[in-house]
């Protein structure tokens, strides 16, 4: 099936590799040495250094691997092995508890998995935690935010209990705008900031880790004790920074194209999306009908008219509902409020037959 217009973010539409490849030719200059102090990656870490307000930032291959270690060097410091996180963290929805099975670090869900954490979720966690980690956006419940005020609240909770504060940062680009704040003064919020090189900013894989120069130390330490030390990581590097300040810079406008799709879905009556009214780019879509009847007839309007909408389809506890996710980027500003809106309701119908 050929895909030749695509909503989602991470639709192939922006992913092929030539058109990465043009972009990354067109904007470093032909010195460029792979790497070193002036190589993609030296460059890309002290940028995001700058970005984050943290003294030193630190490249993984992958945030899987940057926020393990982030929470290991915090566990060892502390001498406790338990991390507190909303239910469904990526860490333990989509990693196979890899913080667990490599790092012998345990789990402590706080409060529901539906709702954001509140600091009564967290005055009721009675174990010591080397960590607590917060992840802005929540995006298994519709890209839901704390308030600012809820969230000096959370993390000077964790401080005054000796843990540290960690920021699951991978869609922090996208949350910045509803706070209206830099990121560094985000960031400061946090001992460690893990952010994504390829969700937001639509690069290829990667990761950065940020926060005091002691302890990116002792995570580069882990980051080669778990092959994450990689040489000829210029790619990664080049991809993110050749994006960095263009994506940055939309955010708004993406934001503000969430809200006006949203809005139109909303109106439609088939439909609705969690929140009403999206904080950040990203936010999702429930629909009437059953994950499977959603996913065929979505596959049957890729091959008819080459259009997706989405990745992949959520379930429901209702087994007659589902959901999508739709998050807000290039991509996605192709595509009026009315005709995404219209395009559900076909799909909709589509499931139903």
């Amino acid at each position: 099936m050929e895909i030749r217009r695509s909503l989602a973010l991470h639709g192939p539409t922006r992913r092929r590799p030539h058109v990465l490849l043009r972009e990354m030719l067109a904007a470093l200059p032909a010195d460029t040495p792979a790497d070193g102090p002036d190589g993609p990656v030296a460059v890309l870490e002290r940028r995001m250094a700058e970005l984050l307000g943290k003294e030193r930032a630190l490249f993984f291959p992958s945030g899987t691997m940057a926020q393990q270690a982030a929470l290991r060097v915090h566990a060892e410091r502390r001498g406790r092995f338990a991390f507190a996180a909303h239910p469904q963290t990526h860490l333990d929805v989509w990693e196979r508890q890899g913080y667990s099975v490599v790092h012998g670090l345990r789990f402590h869900p706080v409060g529901d998995r539906n709702a954001l954490i509140g600091l009564a979720d967290l005055d009721a966690v009675a174990e010591p935690l080397a960590a607590l980690l917060l992840e802005l956006p929540q995006r298994d419940i519709g890209g839901l935010l704390p308030t600012w005020d809820e969230l000096v609240a959370q993390t000077s909770w964790a401080r005054e209990r000796g843990a540290a504060a960690h920021l699951d940062g991978a869609r922090l680009w996208e949350a910045q705008p509803y706070y209206d704040r830099p990121h560094a003064e985000i960031a400061a919020l946090f001992d460690t900031v893990y952010v994504s090189l390829y969700k937001g900013l639509e690069g290829v894989r990667g990761a950065i880790l940020a926060g005091d120069a002691a302890t990116i130390a002792q995570t580069e330490v882990w980051r080669q004790r778990l092959g994450g030390g990689i040489s000829d990581a210029w790619p990664l590097a080049a991809a993110a920074l050749v994006r960095l300040d263009g994506a940055l810079a939309r955010m708004p406008a993406y934001r503000d194209h969430a809200v006006a799709l949203a809005a139109a879905i909303n109106a439609g009556g088939v439909a609705r999306t969690r929140p009403a009214v999206p904080l950040t780019p990203l936010f999702h879509v429930h629909v009437p009908v059953p994950a499977a009847a959603l996913g065929r007839a979505h596959d049957d309007l890729i091959a008819e008219e080459g259009v997706q909408l989405f990745l992949r389809p959520r379930t429901s506890p209702d087994p007659e509902s589902s959901s999508f996710e739709i998050v807000v980027g290039e991509n996605a500003l192709d595509f009026k409020p009315a005709e995404v809106a219209a395009l559900i309701e076909s799909l909709v119908t589509r499931a139903r037959t």
